[in-house]
């Protein structure tokens, strides 16, 4: 969304932000990765940097970003929500 383009994704996603109400809304923009998830994602791309990660943490990883970039879709669409709840 971030450069005009719509992924796969985002087009998947939308229908469902048509059914937010404004306290789903602004708990999804509140929502922050744990301090444990974050200390591992940092740990795994660290050792990606440096090649060393095993596949079982490429996995790992790919999973973690998996989670957040869906979290950043769901973010961004209810940021938009809110952003036209307002404007109303």
């Amino acid at each position: 969304m971030a450069n005009g383009h719509t992924t796969a994704l985002e087009r998947l996603l939308r229908p469902l932000s048509k059914t937010f109400t404004l306290e789903l809304a602004r708990a999804l923009v509140g929502i922050q990765a744990d301090a444990e998830t974050q200390d591992r994602y940092d740990q795994l791309a660290a050792k990606r940097t440096e090649g060393q990660l095993t596949p079982d943490e490429q996995t790992e990883l790919e999973s973690i970003v998996r989670a957040n970039t869906l979290l950043g879709v769901l973010k961004a669409e209810a940021h938009a929500f809110l952003a036209q709840a307002k404007s109303s």
